[in-house]
């Protein structure tokens, strides 16, 4: 019988995670401390530990995580997921990062995964040490993110970004350097749809005196400028055929010639990409070149929409707000609940950009301290989205799809929070009587007392 540990200072919390790996007929032991942890570690071999990071202690859960991980994998859970604590977790050799809430099929999923694999004991993810980089979000699919970019940061392998404007690409390639072997190198970003084809090489590839009107002199391109550092191709996806195979040739050979040039020079960058474009679909239809496209993807990150992630505007806001604050003066300005609201619930078809761009303009036209609803962009006042802002939308309370027991145990949880655990009043909320309460209460494993 596979042994797992639990270490969790909520002592509900801990014995509820408890039971659900019980349920699955692993014996697990519980620590409602690191020292009790450090205890029971010492005293037994176990398979698998699954720690919170904030311990409320001396001792973090990522403190725990290079004592443990010695003997057996480390899941860490936390409810202040971010880019730089992925990086940290996996920097210490975490098996896996999972942000809180989680969903009870999610955290079964990858304790079996990691009790599956047979992980030897002193591999490792390592990455180099983080930046406090702009990079915003706690929702799943951001962690998710926050993760894939701490595996890939330290390796030498080309990068593909997917992703809507406005989501933030050109900021996860910066994460991926920042966070690199060769974050002391440049990070050169070039946007490849704002230059027609004959700048792009030149730019790119650099040019030789006289090779074309206006070439006054010899000139490196960004391609060398980006030598022991990396190179940002955005919007790959607008470049035209003929200057793939250019693009294609440099990334194989690991050379470029300059415009007007005869001789290529070696030169070393990491090459990440982005683009909004299909390009699959792009290849299909012959637009773009699939061994480009096949060179470009050894990795795939996507950056999710702001719609998809509806539980980080809050956060996002506040980051924005803190600029406008700034801008305007005002260091005390802040959103009312029902401006707020209104933000949360608004699709965002800009993305983050649209967001930023909202939130310096409501904080421009504010008359007082609170900025209202009506201090919003025009867009958000529509009537057509007034009558979308009536609509319940799960999506925007829970920001995932959970199965129908998680959202009722999540409603049930939110209600004892609102009546401070008030039972009589919780029940009458619910439509149940107290009788019913408790039988709800049981099956969810949520102790009453």
């Amino acid at each position: 019988m596979k042994k797992i540990l639990v270490v969790d200072d909520d002592r509900a919390s801990c014995e509820l995670l408890g039971e659900i790996l019980s349920a699955q007929g692993w014996e697990v032991s519980t620590a409602d401390s690191p020292e009790k942890a450090l205890l029971l570690s010492d005293r037994q071999k176990f398979d698998l530990v699954i720690s919170d990071i904030n311990l409320e202690a001396d001792l973090s859960g990522l403190d725990l995580l290079p004592r443990l991980r010695e003997k057996s994998p480390v899941i860490l859970v936390t409810g202040f997921g971010s880019l730089e604590t992925a990086i940290e977790a996996t920097r210490e050799g975490a098996w896996d990062f999972i942000s809180k809430p989680f969903k009870v099929d999610e955290i079964v999923a990858t304790a079996k995964r990691a009790l599956e694999q047979n992980r030897e004991k002193d591999e490792e993810i390592v990455t180099e040490n983080i930046s406090s980089g702009p990079m915003v979000g706690r929702s799943p699919k951001m962690i998710e993110l926050y993760k894939e970019i701490a595996r890939v940061a330290p390796t030498r392998s080309t990068v593909l970004i997917l992703g809507e404007s406005g989501t933030g690409k050109e900021l996860v390639a910066r994460a991926i350097h920042q966070n690199s072997p060769r974050k002391d190198g440049p990070f050169i970003a070039v946007n490849c749809g704002a230059l027609t084809e004959s700048l792009l090489e030149a730019e790119l590839f650099g040019h030789m005196k006289g090779s074309f009107t206006g070439a006054t002199g010899d000139r490196r391109g960004l391609w060398e400028e980006a030598d022991g550092g990396t190179l940002f191709l955005d919007e790959i996806g607008e470049t035209s055929l003929a200057m793939q195979v250019k693009l294609l040739r440099a990334l194989q050979e690991g050379e470029i010639r300059r415009v007007g040039s005869t001789v290529s020079r070696r030169v070393d960058a990491r090459i990440i990409a982005a683009t909004n474009r299909d390009l699959e679909e792009e290849v299909r239809n012959g637009s773009f070149r699939e061994d480009l496209f096949y060179r470009l993807s050894v990795v795939t990150l996507r950056v999710p929409p702001l719609r998809e992630r509806p539980t980080d505007i809050s956060i996002l806001v506040e980051k924005f707000l803190l600029k406008a604050r700034r801008n305007v003066g005002r260091e005390h300005l802040r959103f009312s609940d029902e401006a707020l609201k209104t933000l949360q619930i608004y699709e965002w078809k800009g993305n983050v950009r649209e967001l930023e761009a909202a939130v310096e303009y409501a904080a421009l036209r504010a008359r007082g301290s609170e900025i209202l609803p009506e201090d919003l962009p025009v867009k958000l006042l529509s009537d057509e989205f007034k009558q979308q802002a009536t609509r319940f939308h799960l999506s925007q309370l829970y920001g995932d799809l959970p199965k129908l027991d998680e959202l009722e145990k999540r409603y049930l949880l939110h209600v004892l929070e609102k009546t401070a655990g008030n039972r009589t009043r919780t029940a009458e909320i619910l439509g149940i009587d107290r009788r019913t309460l408790y039988r709800m209460a049981e099956r969810f494993g949520i102790a009453l007392d």
